[in-house]
């Protein structure tokens, strides 16, 4: 099992950036394919943004594209994401999460093997 951290949440005006990051205790992460779920209060958990093994693809979901950058350093073991132009909207507690899967997957909650304990954003107009 790999052990998932998150960082980076906190309370920002609309309009703002924040960083998160997600640190893997383990270097079989490198193997993993990763994601950013978020949650609000009485939603669905919904995928924000993942990312391949390699780098080679990068989904993000229609309501972060062109504000989130996702990426991944596995040589640190560790992912982050890059979120800009904040929204009201965007206020959920967000999770990074980790397994082998196809790209197909990629999406959805229940192919991640590993989760994180998850990191409150709170956006503020």
């Amino acid at each position: 099992q790999v052990q998932l951290v998150e960082s980076g949440g906190g309370l920002v005006q609309a309009g703002g950036s924040l960083r998160l990051s997600c640190a893997a205790s383990r270097r079989t992460f490198s193997n993993y394919a990763m994601g950013w779920f978020r949650q609000a209060p009485g939603k669905e958990r919904e995928s924000v943004a993942a990312i391949t093994w390699n780098s080679n693809y990068r989904y993000y979901g229609d309501s972060v594209k062109g504000r989130f950058t996702i990426s991944r350093d596995n040589v640190k073991n560790t992912m982050s994401m890059q979120m800009n132009s904040l929204k009201p909207e965007d206020t959920a507690v967000y999770y990074c999460a980790g397994g082998l899967m196809t790209i197909a997957a990629m999406t959805s909650p229940g192919s991640y093997k590993d989760w994180g304990q998850g990191t409150q954003v709170t956006v503020s107009s």
